[in-house]
């Protein structure tokens, strides 16, 4: 009974953190210039566009607890997709700025960007603990 009250605690608690991480990183897109942001990265605006409001969608769900399994399994996903898309970029030799917290985040993108992702891959792991 013990193990399951901390695994649901380690899950809440994981899901609470990475709920801060979506709805600050969609936030910060939206308030700067994620359309220009978008542009640098290389990634196409139509894919680009609903990047912030998945992320504030997530995040609001993740901090309301709805779903929490099912939606730490999306940010998953999400987070794959992007580490994917930075190692994709990297490959290719380009460097452009971050933006994933929006104009917080101007540093060149590189391996750093892939072990935050990883980090936060590890909350969304563990956020999936009923």
């Amino acid at each position: 009974m013990l193990a399951l009250d901390v695994a649901h605690a380690v899950g809440v608690v994981s899901s609470l953190a990475l709920a801060a991480v979506m709805l600050l990183a969609g936030v910060s897109k939206l308030a700067g210039n994620w359309r220009a942001d978008a542009t640098a990265l290389g990634a196409p605006w139509w894919l680009a566009a609903p990047v912030p409001f998945v992320e504030l969608l997530l995040g609001a769900l993740l901090a309301a607890q709805l779903g929490r399994p099912i939606v730490a399994w999306c940010a998953l996903a999400l987070l794959v997709v992007f580490s994917g898309f930075i190692a994709l970029q990297l490959s290719h030799g380009r460097r452009p700025p971050c933006a994933c917290f929006g104009a917080w985040s101007t540093k060149p993108i590189g391996t750093g960007h892939l072990v935050r992702n990883a980090l936060f891959a590890a909350l969304a792991l563990l956020a999936t603990l009923a």
